[in-house]
């Protein structure tokens, strides 16, 4: 025997209704969340395979203007983000005698902060995902709950009694309970993927900023040599 949507929908009481019209909010909230990450990541990890071996060669032929117009070109990429910070602060001296120590601290500086709000985007509409995950199941089983008082009230007023009084009615009350699970499971499951996602671009930039210091060191170390 089939669920008939339409029939639950009519049956359903102000309040159960308004419970699955904020639930269906929600859906639509946390799919729209989860299409947009997975296109921004999808373009950031596609963009940093490109750029990550182009700036490297162009760093190695000590090219900083043409590594800053590619990772300006690839402007989608959490690595490009960030290591355009440093070479901005280091492309003056890119090619003089000496590096000063205050610009290669400045260049640090300048790729933690960078690194700290590439971070804070890649997170952005994560908090609502993990907000909508542990919400809806409560938000589901408020209505459901108001839902079976009334099914029992309905059974005071009619003066049966017996579980065919009020099947009907806690079915309908269930329904928000399992719309709510239908909501919270899907924006749990893309919040943990997702977080798992952002700690590994993390990484990613943490390691390409020390190379990028790493690489002005021991430039600056064969110049003073």
């Amino acid at each position: 025997m089939g669920i008939n949507i339409v029939e639950l929908w009519s049956a359903m009481g102000p309040v159960a209704k308004g419970v699955v019209v904020i639930l269906g909010i929600m859906s639509a909230y946390s799919i729209s969340v989860m299409i947009e990450r997975w296109i921004t990541y999808r373009a950031a990890r596609k963009q940093s395979r490109v750029f990550t071996p182009a700036v490297a060669e162009c760093l190695k032929e000590g090219k900083i203007d043409e590594a800053i117009a590619l990772g300006e070109q690839h402007n989608k990429s959490h690595l490009a983000k960030v290591l355009i910070s440093g070479l901005h602060e280091l492309q003056a001296h890119s090619k003089s005698k000496e590096i000063p120590g205050e610009t290669i601290e400045a260049a640090k500086r300048a790729l933690e902060r960078a690194t700290a709000i590439g971070i804070e985007d890649l997170k952005r509409g994560l908090g609502g995902l993990a907000t909508i995950g542990s919400v809806a199941p409560f938000v589901g089983l408020f209505g459901t709950t108001i839902g079976i008082i009334n099914a029992f009230q309905g059974m005071k007023t009619e003066e049966t009694a017996g579980i065919a009084a009020v099947a009907g009615g806690i079915a309908e009350a269930l329904v928000t309970t399992a719309f709510g699970l239908f909501v919270a499971v899907p924006a749990v499951m893309a919040f943990n993927a997702f977080t798992n996602r952002i700690e590994t671009f993390t990484v990613e930039m943490d390691n390409s900023a020390s190379e990028l210091i790493d690489y002005f060191l021991k430039k600056r170390g064969q110049i003073g040599g």
